[in-house]
């Protein structure tokens, strides 16, 4: 990797927990500054604008939360299993994320304000994260893992939005019981509603 090049990737690296705490206009030039230890044109010698810096940010921020919450789930081969495991990776894997907590919550409520870059790129981090969710459910239809009258997409739907949603509430409540309750809820629901029959392991007879 060229000097230039690892220069930027430094930049997006240093500036990414500032973009996630204080959102694109709370992001002073001068912050970014300080975090990065460069000067303004030094900064933006590597990037067209903050914008583009800002964009950027966020989509490394998501990918370290992506890593997260997958971490693990390609050595799960039951597929109910695996969404489990991400659910549980949601709460308990927060220690890589950057600093300030989910991306696509801070970043979505950033950008509804009006900046139409960030947004865009929220708007796909999330479709990507319903496709990944939906690719799973799918799977394990068509090896019998899951029932087959589930809706892949509304499953993966509700699963991200009920996560997300117990995140907000705890950041609100400053108790982590909501994203407790909502975890519990969904691998419940998992095992319950969402596990085939067939595929649910049997008690031995004694």
């Amino acid at each position: 990797m060229r000097k230039g090049d690892e220069t930027r990737r430094e930049i997006i690296r240093r500036a990414a927990p500032i973009f996630n705490q204080r959102g694109f206009e709370g992001a002073a030039v001068s912050d970014l500054m300080r975090a990065t230890g460069l000067e303004k044109g030094g900064i933006y010698r590597h990037f067209d604008s903050k914008q583009q810096l800002a964009g950027e940010a966020f989509e490394y921020a998501w990918q370290l939360a992506v890593e997260a919450r997958f971490a693990g789930t390609p050595e799960i081969t039951n597929t109910v299993d695996r969404l489990k495991q991400i659910v549980w990776n949601f709460r308990d894997r927060r220690g890589s994320l950057v600093q300030g907590g989910c991306p696509l919550l801070n970043t979505a409520t950033d950008a509804d304000d009006g900046n139409p870059v960030l947004r865009t790129k929220v708007r796909r981090a999330f479709s990507s994260w319903l496709d990944r969710l939906r690719s799973i459910v799918e799977e394990g239809q068509g090896c019998g893992e899951i029932r087959p009258g589930v809706n892949a997409m509304e499953l993966a739907t509700l699963v991200v939005t009920t996560l997300e949603g117990a995140l907000m509430l705890e950041r609100l409540q400053k108790t982590p019981e909501p994203l407790n309750i909502a975890c519990r809820h969904l691998e419940e629901y998992l095992e319950t509603r969402i596990r085939a029959e067939e595929s649910k392991p049997r008690e031995k007879k004694t």
